[in-house]
């Protein structure tokens, strides 16, 4: 297949540091890419690709920037019209929408990256001809009633993902640090447990605020540390030498890419039950599952972490979330697309 992967100006692929949807779009692009199909992707200029790189940005534009957005997506439809011989287009931003009206003939994949939004599901709505991808089913049944519709599970690349089975003795988090990501709720649990909690992870413009007035005053750098924002291999290092990964958010995330990471690494996550989280771990087997902060720390103060199976723990995580998996599901989704369309 001629693909075209349409990603955004905002950050590039894959991420030097932070950017899960980037980093997918990277896994998903390499893979097709070694199964022999023709990817061109339109991105940001420092960009990878095996396949073929389209920019109009040299470099990645931070904060994000809609009319940068309308630019880049107008070139890059403008290009996938000039050469009208894709197969199949795959969006991953919902401004790139209205932009496949110019190419009606080619159809289209998007995958859903966030939480429903109201003015983004507007969008959806008005674009019923489009088939679209989640990444977990709670996502689905969140989102407005789509026609065309399928979950997709994240696959990740496992020989980048150590399993460790003697840990130290730290708890980890992993995540943009804001409200929503739960860190103060790691820090709380990480206290009353008199465990160690290491941080990493980047802090927004948007959430300053919170981190200057309810996370920084509790970084002394001997319990609590602050590692700063992570690049892949420090990632890892963090997760596999974890005892345990804290994802005790306060939203309700639709899928959670850092709580897989840790559990390729062998390393459990204790998590509150939000979004995708019951989909995500199996209880006992990836991780635990708690519903309160004195769960959590009793959990911690208990010898379930110490009986961890963390070999079983790394080996499910490999069976549910294989970049092989991930690449052929949508290989798969692909072809039922272009069926679909052509015997309309």
């Amino acid at each position: 297949m001629k693909i075209a992967m349409v990603s955004n100006p905002y950050v590039d692929v894959p991420p030097e540091k932070y950017g899960g949807i980037e980093q997918i779009v990277y896994l998903l692009t390499e893979g097709l890419n070694k199964r022999g199909h023709n990817v061109h992707l339109y991105a940001t200029g420092k960009s990878k690709s095996a396949g073929k790189l389209k920019y109009l940005y040299e470099n990645a534009v931070w904060p994000i920037d809609y009319r940068v957005g309308a630019d880049h997506y107008s070139f890059a439809f403008e290009d996938i019209l000039k050469q009208g011989d894709f197969d199949i287009i795959h969006c991953h931003d919902a401004l790139a929408l209205p932009f496949t009206r110019f190419v009606k003939n080619i159809p289209c994949v998007h995958t859903i990256h966030h939480v429903r939004d109201e003015s983004i599901s507007i969008i959806y709505k008005n674009f019923q001809n489009i088939h679209y991808i989640t990444i977990s089913d709670y996502q689905k049944q969140k989102e407005i009633l789509l026609r065309n519709v399928k979950t997709i599970y994240h696959g990740l690349d496992i020989k980048n993902f150590i399993p460790n089975l003697h840990p130290k003795n730290y708890l980890a988090f992993l995540g943009r640090i804001s409200k929503i990501k739960g860190l103060h709720n790691a820090i709380t649990v990480a206290k009353k447990s008199g465990k160690e909690l290491f941080i990493g992870g980047p802090v927004h413009w948007v959430d300053e605020k919170y981190f200057n007035e309810e996370i920084k005053p509790s970084i002394d750098n001997s319990q609590i540390k602050h590692l700063g924002d992570l690049d892949l291999k420090e990632k890892v290092c963090l997760l596999r030498n974890a005892l345990a990964t804290l994802f005790l958010i306060e939203w309700n995330e639709p899928f959670g890419l850092v709580m897989v990471e840790s559990m390729m690494c062998g390393t459990p996550v204790i998590a509150f039950p939000k979004g995708s989280v019951n989909e995500i771990i199996e209880y006992g087997i990836t991780g635990f599952i708690v519903n309160s902060l004195e769960e959590a720390v009793n959990l911690i103060k208990s010898d379930k972490l110490k009986d961890f199976d963390r070999k079983r723990c790394a080996e499910r995580a490999r069976d549910r979330f294989s970049h092989d998996r991930f690449i052929s599901e949508h290989e798969q989704y692909y072809e039922e697309v272009v069926k679909a369309v052509c015997t309309h």
